[in-house]
């Protein structure tokens, strides 16, 4: 449960820790931080821009990346009551006929869970024993001074100056206070000029199997969580303006084979009053660290939601910094969330690159393809999708390594019992 506050009565908690934390954002990236935090005994300061928590939502798939996380929060069996194993992958070819389905199960479940939910169902979950944060604030001003960053943050009709030991801005794809440490230097992006629809959809008897279509000039995907249906249909922007039933229409015309479950879903999509509609875009920052305040997760770093790993890894991302954060005392910060962006920024760009590479491949107008990749699609199998991540989990990063390569970070290494750098 997301518990408003005011920003006074949150930085006095915080008035007495070694480290005084300013998290901005209070999204899947955000939240997981400050929750990682305060199980460690700090009181970091979390303000969202939004005046609630009513985000629309979507749905998630996590990969076993997030595992840590709910293991630190000792949240794993209410995570795993609130969200479904995804075990089974469905491909269908571009006219609408099943043409395999593999076991996710099998590829992944050597690393761990693979597992639906919706997005404001993780929220709760990792919320669950309750989250302090202030709404409908936001970052004015930021200016980092060596031993403490000196902050803004208000309204409209006013801001509080306060300091702080360390800053991590977490305000999503669309960060307004990532600017404020970049200054001219841009944000690389990725726009595929494709958009669409999420529906949810009651469930039925197949809530183990995810299913795609990758169509000529449209995308359907399915994928189960707890009790429902999480439904997306899109396609290139020029399409999809004139709403969605007229796009659905076009659709049909496209498909020889409606199952039934593709039926509901498209009924619920032509029903619904205001869809939430989502622009396929991505970013990337040039830079993660500056001094003593960090990018996290969609600020960082925002995915397309074509491998289905953004969210697993903006949280991999915030597990890796509280467990580096957790030997630091504010001394030598700037030194080890350096290293904590050579670390941890490699990993990311490297799944951000296999969600991009899928992109290209299934987000295209023309028919000629469509029956190449179908044509390919019935001798390979997810798992040649799914590789690159595979090799991520399979090394899984270790925040006390990381800290071993922390050159000047005296703190981290005392903790540690390692020699000083010379």
């Amino acid at each position: 449960m997301l518990n408003p506050s005011t920003i006074s009565e949150q930085y006095a908690q915080a008035a007495q820790d070694d480290l005084k934390v300013l998290i901005v954002g209070a999204g899947v990236a955000g939240i997981t931080l400050a929750q990682l935090l305060r199980e460690q005994g700090h009181h970091p300061v979390l303000i969202e821009r939004n005046n609630d928590d009513s985000h629309p939502g979507y749905m998630l798939a996590l990969m076993p990346m997030v595992d840590d996380v709910f293991m630190d929060l000792r949240l794993r069996d209410i995570y795993r009551a609130r969200s479904v194993a995804l075990r089974d992958y469905g491909f269908h070819a571009h006219r609408g006929a099943m043409m395999r389905i593999d076991s996710l199960a099998g590829m992944l479940e050597c690393y761990g869970d693979y597992r639906g939910i919706a997005r404001g169902t993780l929220l709760s979950v990792l919320t669950d024993k309750g989250c302090d944060v202030t709404f409908g604030a936001t970052v004015k001003t930021l200016q980092d001074h060596g031993h403490h960053v000196a902050v803004q943050i208000g309204d409209d009709r006013q801001a509080l100056g306060l300091d702080f030991d360390l800053v991590v801005i977490a305000d999503g794809i669309h960060s307004s206070t990532r600017a404020l440490i970049l200054g001219d230097r841009k944000v690389a992006t990725v726009d595929t000029g494709w958009g669409g629809w999420v529906v949810w959809v009651p469930g039925d008897n197949d809530m183990a199997l995810a299913e795609e279509l990758w169509g000529a000039g449209f995308f359907y995907g399915v994928y189960p969580v707890k009790g429902k249906l999480g439904v997306f249909l899109g396609g290139d922007i020029k399409d999809t303006r004139h709403g969605p039933q007229h796009f659905i229409a076009t659709v049909r015309k496209k498909l020889t084979v409606i199952n039934p479950r593709m039926e509901r879903c498209l009924q619920a999509i032509a029903a619904a009053n205001t869809p939430f509609f989502w622009p396929l875009t991505d970013c990337r920052s040039p830079q993660w660290s500056v001094g003593r305040t960090v990018l996290l997760g969609d600020a960082a770093a925002g995915f397309l939601p074509t491998a289905g790993i953004g969210a697993g890894m903006a949280m991999e991302s915030a597990w890796v910094l509280a467990g580096m954060l957790r030997h630091e005392n504010g001394r030598n910060l700037a030194a080890l969330l350096r290293a904590y962006e050579s670390a941890q920024r490699p990993r990311v760009e490297a799944a951000q690159d296999t969600s991009r590479s899928l992109a290209r491949l299934m987000f295209r107008q023309s028919r000629i393809l469509a029956v190449l990749r179908d044509a390919a699609m019935r001798f390979v199998s997810v798992e040649a999708a799914l590789r690159p991540i595979q090799k991520l989990l399979a090394n899984k990063p270790d925040p006390d390594e990381i800290a071993k390569g922390c050159a000047g970070c005296t703190a981290v290494r005392d903790q540690l019992n390692l020699p000083h750098a010379d």
